[in-house]
């Protein structure tokens, strides 16, 4: 078998979320794969510790402040990246936010905005703006971080859920339309990970055992279970994987 499939050697990767979490795990996974990889987040601190342990790995990064719902930051966060690191291969959209628990009827219009705000319409900005220089280059790899949620209507997560679902739709178009111009979009969809995001949940020792008895696997995922996927998507091993959601979730989908 060729190893050397799996390579990210010479690539660059732009990472939103990167300064914790999933965007964490997924930015140094590439560095590790060999990619070259720019972060994104709001915290600068965080995010210049993440860009010094990419480049302890022997490769370059950038650690880039945006808030991703504002359009003027993301073109901003482009023309930084392009500016030191050249090119974009690998695009990650890892951001999301969930700012309401309950029923839909219930939901605030603001936060039903900023959900689907930071959720999909800034996946679709970015992804837009990073998909005209990937089409120029005529190759790109772009990977959109969704959630279980998105598969199936969750308890008291309904607009979660929507949004998430309205992200794997967003990636098989993006997939249908872009294929043409040798660029493969796909979707990583986990379930419940040891992230400050679902930390309600897997500190919840009821919760937690709930989820777990319809879990196979019988864990909560690591950060680190979502970013091996992430490079194997992005790698030339997946070559021919394009418009797909792959779940990450020990199993709990299974029941």
């Amino acid at each position: 078998m060729d190893l050397s499939r799996f390579s990210l050697e010479g690539k660059v990767a732009l990472v939103t979320g990167g300064s914790r979490g999933i965007g964490r795990a997924v930015a140094l996974h590439l560095a590790d794969a060999g990619a070259n990889v720019a972060v994104c987040a709001r915290n600068l601190a965080d995010l210049e510790q993440v860009a010094a342990e990419i480049e302890a790995r022997g490769v370059q990064s950038l650690a880039v402040t945006a808030n991703i719902r504002k359009k003027e930051e993301l073109n901003s966060l482009v023309d930084k990246t392009l500016e030191k690191l050249a090119k974009i291969d690998i695009l990650v959209n890892n951001v999301a936010t969930n700012v309401f628990f309950g029923e839909i009827v219930d939901i605030e219009e603001r936060a039903w905005d900023v959900i689907m705000n930071t959720n999909l319409k800034a996946c679709f900005l970015l992804s837009q703006r990073v998909g005209k220089h990937m089409i120029e280059r005529k190759s790109g790899v772009i990977i959109n971080v969704a959630s279980i949620a998105g598969t199936k209507a969750t308890p008291f997560m309904g607009t979660y859920s929507i949004s998430k679902a309205a992200l794997i739709m967003l990636t098989r178009v993006m997939a249908s339309e872009w294929g043409k111009h040798g660029i493969r979009v796909n979707c990583i969809a986990p379930g419940v990970v040891k992230t400050r995001f679902s930390e309600a949940i897997w500190t919840n020792e009821e919760i937690v055992a709930h989820v777990m008895q319809g879990t196979p696997l019988g864990r909560v995922a690591e950060p680190e279970d979502i970013a091996g996927a992430a490079v194997f998507l992005a790698s030339e091993a997946a070559s021919h994987i394009t418009g797909e959601t792959i779940i990450v979730d020990g199993g709990t989908s299974t029941r």
